[in-house]
């Protein structure tokens, strides 16, 4: 951190010039003040005070909306690796709810979440309403990870799908497209849809940001 401001050359030539001033009548010299330190750093947090929350950064500047209808910003995932997952309930891929949930019971907590995103782009299988797809994934599946408002996913109807494909350079071409998001928010890594919650690619991927 940066804790004090230079001087610029012109400022400090000019002090250096006016270091005395010479009294034409008596030849005598009168001394000038140097110029004041520059002020110290502000005080460190007191012990056991938390420090300030980063701002959020990356993919997760952005703001959502959960499920249910309410407001979830993605600043509420900064610091964790993050699965951004294309869902829908009549796919043949649904299946891969439950990997999904273990994933998130294995390695969920302060560094790492699952987020499932429906959209019916892909089949049309995901044609419920919001109440419907959550009674879906919990019924069937007991889902406890977050799950995003349905939404499109091709150029301009998501701001997160366009965000993760400025990233990535990839698009879901169908249901269950895997990304991992950085705990910055700033690297992505895509998926196709087989390759399954519990592959060798997918951890590595996890863990591999998990480490950063």
């Amino acid at each position: 951190m940066r804790t004090a401001h230079l001087l610029s050359l012109p400022i400090l030539a000019a002090l250096t010039a006016c270091g005395s001033t010479t009294d034409a009548a008596s030849g005598s010299q009168d001394s000038v003040p140097a110029p004041a330190p520059a002020s110290a750093a502000p005080a460190a947090a007191p012990a056991g005070e938390p420090a300030a929350a980063s701002a959020p950064t990356g993919l997760y500047a952005l703001d959502a909306t959960a499920l249910g209808g309410d407001a979830m910003p993605l600043a509420s995932l900064q610091g964790k690796v993050t699965v951004f997952v294309n869902v829908a309930s009549k796919c043949g891929y649904t299946g891969q709810y439950a990997g999904l949930q273990e994933l998130q019971e294995e390695l969920g907590g302060d560094d790492f979440t699952v987020v499932g995103i429906p959209s019916n782009d892909f089949g049309r299988q995901e044609p419920g309403s919001a109440a419907e797809i959550q009674a879906f994934c919990q019924e069937n599946y007991g889902v406890t990870f977050p799950m995003l408002a349905k939404t499109g996913t091709k150029e301009g109807d998501s701001p997160i799908f366009d965000g993760l494909a400025g990233m990535t350079g990839e698009r879901p071409g169908w249901n269950f497209c895997k990304f991992v998001v950085s705990k910055d928010g700033s690297q992505a890594q895509f998926f196709k849809s087989g390759v399954g919650p519990d592959s060798q690619e997918l951890r590595g991927a996890i863990a591999e940001y998990r480490a950063l």
